[in-house]
């Protein structure tokens, strides 16, 4: 049930959120053991010209760059499950995207059950429901 936004610049490649979502979300379940369809993803494209990273635009450098923060209980993923979805993103995005520079970031964000969750139960709560009575 994670909750992925992104942020984007890419130059002269309009009309790929559709195409970074689904990929976000394959990566999610691929690296991560995410289900899709529990799977929500929020994607904004951002001008190269209004991204700046080591003090230029991304157009003046004429590179790419995104932003990628996934939420996931915490818990729920290993240290090596973290590190390959952050390389695997890495990887994709530069295919999808182009070049990047290499101030693209991809953050996995470790919630507590307590405080996170979906269509009104927290995480914890579905846990709860979920484990067979003694």
């Amino acid at each position: 049930m994670p909750m992925i936004q992104i942020s984007f610049a890419a130059a002269g490649r309009p009309g790929l959120e559709s195409q970074i979502a689904a990929l976000a979300a394959e990566l999610a379940a691929d690296h991560l053991g995410k289900d899709p369809a529990l799977t929500a993803v929020s994607v904004v494209a951002v001008p190269p010209a209004h991204w700046f990273a080591g003090g230029q635009s991304l157009a003046a450098q004429g590179v790419a760059g995104f932003w990628l923060d996934i939420r996931v209980t915490e818990g729920t993923n290993t240290k090596d499950e973290k590190a390959a979805f952050i390389a695997a993103t890495f990887a994709a995005m530069a295919a999808l995207i182009g070049p990047l520079h290499p101030e693209s970031y991809v953050h996995v964000v470790e919630a507590r059950a307590d405080a996170y969750g979906y269509a009104g139960l927290t995480q914890e709560r579905r846990y709860i429901a979920a484990r067979p009575a003694p």
